[in-house]
């Protein structure tokens, strides 16, 4: 794990050549790499955080510290690094409106909830590890696993329509169509941070607006609470809602107050039974997605990972407990830094110690994290709505990888209402205050439907073709 062999002489790559897992370049040429996958996580981890209301500050220094713990589990076999999930997302926002809003009791539930789901998928990664991979493709064939891995992106559609995009919808258009242009325009390493630009970019541009423009009306979550006579009132509810205001879409007040250098703020967890259940569903995509990964690795490297794949779900859940228990983010491994290795070549773990530990060095710094906070909600808008269908497409593509017949009934049926249940979204009130709505409806009629129908249909499951994250 920590002798890292010189390839050749650390300086210079053949065509062709290829720096494996267990080798490394010359120290400063792995800094420059390291630097290079701080970059690549960046525009998700920073991203997803703020849209779930947790501290970006935090989830970018625990990101760090999780990518250290993976490596360390799976004994420097997997090249990875762990960013924030945004499979979480829509359990978030549900937990968020039940639980008052952004307020500290409601980050406490949410980190406490996703602290019992990284314990889950913890647990699942080491009955993995000891039952084998095939475990999975039987209790989660591809027909399921792109089915909630779709609902989880699509089932967050009403977070853009209904929080995001209205706060200012012309720096949202504006700001999606320049992250369309920059992923699709530039190749390699620019297209590969086109969200981190597109965010960038329409950050200085309401920065601008304000300046040339003036003050936006609209709704801000929280904020100029009135009930139904136009009064002034305290708690967000039923009867006291946020109204349109004049305001600036980019304020600094934050900024100017938080510190240079300082620990970020870290929060306890708080469990709330009701609260674990809206994010469950997340651990079967985090599932897929970490196999899929882990696959993908092993084809770059030209090696057997099938023996790791449980251990990497174990770290992935460890690492989200760790983190969530701070006050941090979920986790998942990113595809974005696999995207990295592939176009560089380069698959040291070195180089992903070096991004952990830069990632550790900018949560150290909290005014960096009022200055992530304090990014417009139009922007995030014109930024989610391309995360979300995104997300919800890589369920799609696990379908075409492994070729399901949507022409079964047994497929289609469970399926297209499980999805149809998390866009809604769809409440279903069980008994008193404990509700189940959205992507955890979806995700319960996706998976107990399929498996019902089958057997009633008396079949037995086909093996999968291949795996997808």
């Amino acid at each position: 794990m920590w002798g890292w062999t010189k390839h050749g002489d650390g300086k210079h790559l053949t065509p062709g050549e290829v720096v494996r897992p267990d080798e490394r370049l010359s120290w400063p040429r792995m800094v420059g790499f390291g630097a290079q996958h701080v970059i690549a996580m960046f525009g998700a981890t920073f991203v997803f955080p703020i849209v779930m209301g947790l501290d970006p500050n935090v989830a970018v220094m625990m990101s760090g510290v999780a990518t250290i713990l993976f490596l360390l589990i799976v004994k420097g076999k997997v090249p990875s690094y762990l960013g924030t999930s945004a499979s979480f997302v829509g359990g978030v926002f549900a937990i968020r409106a039940a639980a008052g809003g952004d307020t500290a009791g409601a980050d406490a539930i949410v980190t406490g909830a996703i602290l019992v789901a990284g314990l889950v998928l913890a647990l699942a990664g080491l009955a993995i590890h000891f039952l084998g991979v095939e475990i999975i493709h039987k209790v989660f064939p591809p027909v399921v696993t792109g089915a909630v891995v779709m609902l989880i992106g699509f089932g967050l559609a009403f977070v853009v329509a209904d929080v995001y995009w209205p706060q200012d919808h012309w720096v949202a258009l504006i700001t999606m169509v320049i992250t369309f242009l920059v992923i699709v325009l530039f190749k390699g390493f620019i297209g590969r941070i086109g969200v981190l630009i597109g965010l960038v970019t329409g950050f200085v541009l309401s920065w601008l607006l304000d300046r040339a423009a003036g003050p936006v009306t609209s709704v801000l979550p929280g904020q100029n609470l009135r009930d139904a006579a136009g009064n002034p009132c305290p708690v967000e509810g039923t009867y006291c809602v946020a109204a349109a205001f004049p305001h600036d879409r980019v304020n600094f007040g934050q900024v100017a107050q938080a510190e240079w250098f300082g620990l970020p703020d870290f929060h306890g967890p708080d469990f709330r039974f009701s609260a674990v259940l809206l994010v469950l569903p997340a651990v079967i995509a985090l599932i897929a997605e970490n196999i899929g990964h882990v696959k993908a690795v092993g084809e770059m490297t030209g090696t057997d990972v099938d023996p790791y794949v449980g251990r990497a779900v174990m770290a992935d859940g460890v690492s989200t407990v760790v983190t969530s228990a701070v006050g941090g983010s979920p986790t998942t491994t990113y595809a974005e830094n696999i995207g990295v290795m592939a176009a560089t070549r380069v698959y040291s773990t070195a180089a992903y110690y070096i991004a952990g530990v830069i990632a550790i060095f900018f949560g150290l710094v909290p005014k960096f994290g009022a200055l992530v906070a304090a990014t417009p909600g139009g922007v995030l808008g014109g930024v989610t709505v391309i995360l979300y269908g995104m997300i919800g497409l890589l369920g799609a593509k696990i379908w075409i990888e492994n070729r399901v017949d949507f022409a079964d009934p047994v497929n289609m049926v469970p399926i297209g209402a499980g999805i149809i249940l998390a866009i809604g979204p769809v409440s279903h009130f069980i008994a008193g205050e404990f509700v189940l709505e959205g992507i955890a409806l979806g995700t319960i009629v996706v998976l107990g439907g399929y498996h019902l129908l089958r057997a009633i249909a008396g079949r037995s499951l086909k093996p999968a073709r291949s795996e997808a994250g």
